[in-house]
């Protein structure tokens, strides 16, 4: 019977991850309409639901549905749920990214830029964590700050330095010198 659970618990766990790549893996290029994505995040938290109701709460399950509620731009309720994910499991650097992503569209600046330095205390080496620390700290008018963690995600990945052009966060300190040195160095 126990491994009868742990499948069920494994198959709900792949059924909502799965509903969650389906909305997102071809975002960028072919986004889907508004009433598709309500659609698959609703067959999502069923799983999710299902999952909490008969095996209980786990960091993974806490943060699948973090997720889902920021795809559906119902922050507080992502906040909710990715805050209690990082209490379980404290070394997920993705619960991290997530919170800040969420803090950052509800005006909570502060509290989106600890959530990335908590997950740079995790994972210094991610190139993507200090492109959004960048980004907030630009919003937040911290110029500095903003080129110092910018100037290291490129140090980690160049390929970075393709996004900066479109990114309206760094609108406020586009004209700083050491943004201009920093975004028109040649790789």
């Amino acid at each position: 019977m126990a491994k009868f659970n742990r499948i069920q618990r494994r198959n709900l766990l792949r059924q909502a991850e799965g509903y969650l790549e389906l909305i997102l893996l071809f975002d960028d290029q072919w986004p889907l309409e508004q009433d598709q994505v309500q659609l698959l995040a609703d067959r999502s938290l069923e799983c999710l639901d299902q999952l909490e109701t008969r095996f209980g709460s786990s960091a993974r399950l806490l943060y699948l549905k973090g997720q889902v509620y920021r795809i559906l731009g119902r922050f507080a309720q992502a906040i909710f749920y990715l805050t209690e994910s990082s209490r379980v499991d404290e070394s997920n650097v993705e619960t991290y990214l997530a919170l800040g992503w969420c803090y950052k569209r509800t005006g909570r600046l502060d509290l989106a830029v600890a959530a990335l330095e908590s997950a740079l205390d995790i994972d210094f080496g991610q190139a993507i964590t200090h492109y959004n620390l960048a980004c907030y700290w630009a919003l937040a008018g911290q110029a500095q700050l903003a080129i110092k963690h910018l100037g290291i995600a490129f140090d980690i990945d160049s390929d970075y330095r393709a996004l900066v052009y479109d990114e309206p966060d760094f609108d406020l300190i586009r004209q700083h010198p050491a943004f201009q040195t920093l975004t028109t160095v040649i790789v």
